[in-house]
């Protein structure tokens, strides 16, 4: 069966609890296994990870990212500030959708710039949970398409 990646940035452990009013009441690990199954429905399996620390993305983008057939992104805050994401993503050569829960162009002007929305097949923000499920929806129409 071949992969699809979900990587989740710094904080996102704590979705559930942390800020519910802007990122909602369910937690990172069910949304991963709410995924898993959709993931399964279309005969991929979904390898998800998650890391407070850039390097530790870094490396996983590195390790996994020449095996999968896609990648579904959150890279949370360091969608703003990371050009070594960016790098890695581009190393691998990985197909990618940009993922975020919250409309971060409603948010803080620092919010509105993102180092990785050029290199993406495109972006998803703004629809909770919802946004990891069109994500996934839309790397896989993606991936079929090229195939």
């Amino acid at each position: 069966m071949e992969s699809i990646l979900l990587v989740n940035g710094p904080n996102l452990n704590m979705l559930g609890i942390r800020e519910v009013e802007k990122y909602g009441e369910t937690s990172l690990t069910e949304i991963v296994s709410n995924l898993e199954k959709k993931a399964k429905e279309k005969n991929y399996a979904l390898k998800s990870f998650q890391s407070n620390h850039e390097g530790e993305l870094i490396d996983f983008i590195q390790s996994e990212g020449r095996k999968a057939k896609g990648l579904i992104l959150n890279a949370g805050a360091f969608t703003h500030t990371s050009i070594a994401l960016r790098d890695a993503i581009l190393s691998v050569k990985i197909p990618f959708v940009e993922v975020h829960l919250s409309n971060i162009f409603g948010r803080e002007n620092f919010r509105h710039h993102s180092y990785l929305s050029d290199i993406a097949i495109g972006i998803i923000a703004g629809f909770g949970k919802m946004s990891y499920e069109l994500g996934l929806i839309a790397i896989i129409d993606f991936i079929e398409k090229k195939v």
